[in-house]
Order: C-alpha cells, then structure tokens, then sequence
C-alpha cells in the first residue's frame, strides 16, 4: 500500500499523487509498487525490499544519491502469543522524497496522524525531521514496554490468587517480549553516530542536539527493558520455586496421610483373616480393632505434629 502525503502547515496530510507529496508511507508494498518506486525515484530495489524481512539488522546504507536508514520498531499483534514484537523499519532518503516501508501498519505513524497538537518540522530539514520522527519511534519503546510491565503485574497478582498454567505461560510470553525489545534497542544503538554523517556535512548544534535527544530516549528505553526483564525473570524463578514448594507440601501432606489411613487398613486386613484371630469369640469382637485402628492412628498423627511434619 501506498500513501502520498506533504507537510502543510505543521501537519502530515495525504495528497493525490507522488508528484505532489514529499513523503511516501509504504506499507507490505507489492512487487508492482516497488517498481513504481524505483522507476520513480531511482531507489535501488533492495533498499525497497529491506525493511521487508521481519528480522532485518539496524543498518544505514549510502548508493548514488540515495540513503537508506533501518531501524527495528515496536509492533503489536493482539491476536499472538507474544502481543509485543520488534519489526524492521526502513527510512529512504532521495534528492525529492523521505520514503518509510514496514511490512505492518506502524505505531509511529498511527501516533504521527493521531496527534494534531504535534507541529512537524519541514521534510526539508532531513535531520530535524527524521529525529523527530525517531523521537516518535523511541517514546512508542517506553509506551509499549510500561504496558508490558502492567500486563506483568497483572497476571502476578493473578498466580497470588492461583497458580494456573495460563497465567505463567503469560508472564513467560511477556519475557519474551522484552527479550526482542532489549535485542532491538541494543542493535538499533550504533546508528546515532553514524546517523550524523549521512549528508555528508556537520550538523548545527541544534541538529546534534537532536540526535543527542534520540540517542538518551532509545537509551532509557534500553535501561528500562532491561530492569523489567531483570525483574520479570526473578519472578519467573521465584513462582517456579514457589510452585515446587508448593508441590513438594502437597506431595508430604498425601504421604502423611496415606501412612495415617495405612494403620487401620492393617488392624482391618489381620482381622479379616479367615484363620483364629484373639477376641473373635468376645462380645466386643467389633469394638476392640476400632479402639486399637484409632488408637494406633492418634499415635501417628501425634508423632507427625511433635516432628512438625503437618
């Protein structure tokens, strides 16, 4: 799919053609649309196609007048597994056009569109513009990792009440989505410096200061999936000891028991010998193996309750 779209007045609006845009959003393009795009605009085909393989490294490429910057963005699919994901994001600078193709919708641009308060810098001001709208990409991470942490401590509060199967599969699931966010922030980090070279000139001190923002916000957003990790795993370990505690109570309280239940069984089983049995000729044939059955249990659960076994 494709989206023609020009700066006007501060804002991102669609337009008819390529002819009239500034900005081209393409999303899962078709073989057909990649080469409109490359005839168009003389992109090479592969800078078309790179940021369409999911797993697609952080990289910036320079070919002829074209510039080609892949960064791995936050993506999220309700009906997965594993809702939060990290996809590739390709940003293609020409002499005329700043290209962006994702494979998926993107939470950068839903947020761009979404937000009228924002006020865009001109897609002139290539510096300016891309650090804003990796700003966009950045604050998405932190966004999407403290939604990560809430659904964490939900299903936590959750395995307190009950320790199902459902709710410690969530939280493994939600491991490994900061496991991807963490792999991402890490190769998305070397690109900042390179990031300052790719006109080929030296950037003002407000476009360094740009770049020295966009480097602090994927940082702490780095930091911060880093200790939800850290302490996402702790709990794992922690509620996969508490259940083999648990497990391991269950298992000696039905043990305890079973040798409680075991002593009248005995009593009964010699009395139920078809052979001469003392008392079988007494009054109280029926009374004496109860009082000895209960006798010999009272004992047991004695010696269990001094030992501290129950």
């Amino acid at each position: 799919m494709l989206t023609f779209m020009k700066h006007r007045a501060g804002q991102i609006v669609d337009v008819a053609g390529l002819d009239d845009s500034e900005i081209v959003r393409v999303v899962a393009p078709t073989s057909t649309e990649i080469e409109f795009l490359g005839s168009s605009l003389n992109i090479p085909e592969d800078f078309l196609v790179a940021a369409l393989d999911r797993d697609e490294r952080p990289r910036i490429e320079v070919e002829d007048n074209c510039r080609l910057l892949v960064v791995r963005i936050p993506h999220h699919n309700a009906a997965s597994d594993t809702p939060y994901v990290t996809i590739a994001m390709a940003f293609i600078l020409t002499p005329s056009h700043i290209v962006t193709v994702c494979s998926e919708e993107s939470l950068m641009w839903s947020d761009l569109l979404a937000n009228r308060r924002l006020r865009l810098p001109l897609p002139s001001e290539r510096v300016t513009f891309l650090c804003t709208l990796f700003m966009r990409v950045a604050r998405q991470y932190l966004l999407t990792i403290r939604q990560i942490k809430e659904e964490a401590d939900a299903a936590e509060k959750a395995i307190h009440g009950s320790m199902k199967n459902v709710m410690l599969i969530r939280m493994l699931n939600l491991e490994k989505c900061l496991v991807f966010f963490t792999t991402s922030l890490r190769a998305n980090e070397p690109l900042w410096d390179r990031f300052r070279r790719i006109h080929g000139r030296d950037l003002t001190d407000d476009e360094k200061d740009l770049v020295d923002d966009v480097k602090i916000e994927f940082r702490q957003a780095q930091d911060l999936a880093d200790i939800y990790s850290n302490i996402l795993s702790g709990m794992m370990d922690a509620f996969a000891s508490v259940i083999a505690n648990n497990l391991n109570v269950v298992m000696k309280l039905l043990t305890l028991i079973t040798i409680i239940l075991m002593l009248p069984t005995l009593i009964a089983s010699i009395y139920g010998m078809n052979v001469e049995l003392p008392w079988q000729h007494s009054p109280h044939a029926f009374l004496i193996p109860m009082v000895l059955s209960a006798v010999l249990s009272a004992i047991g659960i004695f010696v269990f309750f001094r030992k501290k076994w129950f």
